[in-house]
């Protein structure tokens, strides 16, 4: 059964890392090369019809994201978006004197010269975020994390007593990437806002699975990515409500002096063209994928006792499913899945010494042995019931043996342990990981 199935095209079930970019953004993408190659800055007639397009593609992407065209920044993407968020939002605050009047608290909070310097962050951001806020931290900026409960919901305790008069910005995804756990905005949004901080939200997840609105999210900033939605990768956006003040990171006159450089407009063209597909049938097929995603979880938990949802509990994005396999590495786990045509992916960091646990699910309360499991199946607008069956089948034909090879091991030991010898359930399976990973193709 194994080989038939690996011989079929593979499943794909990593939607949340990329998605396939759809007909409508390649063809609008074509169209802009053709047609729309000018310089949009250019005042000449070719650089205005570019200049339009430009303009066409930032309403309906703004229309997409519920916002204002004004307020958005087309970047090369949410990595740069969340950058211009965070250094942009820190260096205004620093530069200009603070940021009280932006919600008609400076009266509260005394003379509007005071300079706020402090970073609040949940403890599960993505790791190029945390990267960016350790950073900070060693050239002195005062950063504080917040936790979450085994869930992996924000502890709202821990935000209320982090974010006070002297926060100038609060970060905060909307949906977590590895366990689609979302994040309360509008609670976060109106701690923020009272203490007179702003709040930036990395929507990267949430746009195209989620009802987005700029406008009603009570966010200040927001980041979104073109890829994840069916656009091309390098194109993306931050969202910049109305009076917000950001200190801009490349310089230069374009996207109204926010973000230097001559736009993408081929890449554009095509994140607006995304954005229309992707809104078209949302509400379908955010339906359809949870229907599936449960499927999903009940068949590999039916056939596989060991498996376990994490962050079940929780309010999660639709398509996003981060499951547990006992005490087998995910490593391990993916390349036997990979083997049988099936694609996933974890949210763990590989090296070559193994597996680093993810520090999602260690801010979970996991321990390293289970923060090393974690794997992460997303599934996306072409997933089929069919994909879905075949996954379930292909996942219990693979791992089955290993679970239950796992298991023995871990009974064997206590013998051994009463004559003194050490105890190691996981070293069997942890060695086969690191073989079994190295093996597969780059």
């Amino acid at each position: 059964m194994s080989a038939s199935i690996a011989a079929a095209a593979p499943v794909y079930l990593d939607w949340n890392a990329t998605t396939p970019v759809c007909a409508e953004a390649m063809a609008e993408m074509l169209d802009a090369m053709q047609h729309a190659w000018a310089n949009p800055s250019s005042t000449h007639a070719p650089g205005q019809a570019a200049r339009r397009v430009l303009a066409d593609a930032r309403l309906r992407v703004a229309s997409f994201l519920g916002a204002r065209p004004a307020e958005l920044v087309f970047t090369s993407g949410a990595t740069e978006a969340n950058h211009l968020a965070v250094l942009g939002a820190l260096a205004s605050a620093s530069g200009r004197g603070g940021i009280e009047g932006m919600h008609g608290l400076a009266a509260a909070h005394g003379a509007a010269g005071r300079v706020r310097r402090r970073l609040v962050l949940s403890a599960v951001e993505h790791p190029g975020l945390l990267a960016l806020a350790d950073r900070l931290a060693a050239e002195g900026t005062p950063v504080h994390r917040v936790p979450v409960d085994r869930e992996g919901r924000l502890d709202l305790a821990a935000a209320r007593a982090s974010i006070d008069s002297d926060v100038a910005l609060v970060s905060l995804m909307g949906a977590n990437n590895e366990t689609g756990v979302c994040m309360p905005l509008a609670e976060v949004a109106a701690l923020a806002h009272a203490q007179g901080a702003l709040l930036h939200v990395d929507a990267t997840q949430l746009a195209g699975k989620a009802q987005l609105s700029f406008a009603a999210s009570g966010a200040d900033l927001m980041s979104v990515s073109a890829h994840k939605i069916g656009g091309p990768k390098g194109v993306g956006a931050l969202l910049v409500r109305k009076g917000v003040a950001i200190t801009p990171l490349i310089a230069g006159r374009q996207e109204r002096h926010r973000r230097g450089g001559t736009e993408n407009l081929p890449g554009i063209a095509g994140f607006a063209a995304a954005c229309e597909r992707t809104a078209a049938t949302l509400e379908r097929d955010m339906a359809a994928m949870a229907a599936l995603r449960h499927r999903l979880e009940q068949g590999l938990a039916a056939a596989l006792p060991a498996v376990r949802v994490l962050g079940a509990g929780a309010n999660r994005l639709p398509n996003t499913s981060c499951l547990s396999f006992g005490t087998l590495a995910a490593e391990l786990v993916l390349a036997r899945l990979e083997r049988a045509g099936i694609v996933a992916s974890s949210g763990a960091a590989c090296s070559a010494g193994g597996t680093q646990p993810s520090h999602v699910l260690l801010a979970m309360g996991l321990d390293e042995a289970e923060a090393r499991s974690g794997v992460r199946f997303s599934l996306g607008r072409d997933t089929s019931a069919a994909d879905i069956e075949r996954t379930v089948a292909a996942a219990t034909a693979a791992l089955a043996p290993l679970l239950r090879a796992d298991a023995n091991a871990t009974v064997a030991p206590s013998a051994a342990n009463a004559a003194g010898q050490a105890n190691a359930p996981s070293a069997a399976t942890a060695a086969a990981a690191v073989a079994e990973a190295a093996a597969m193709p780059a």
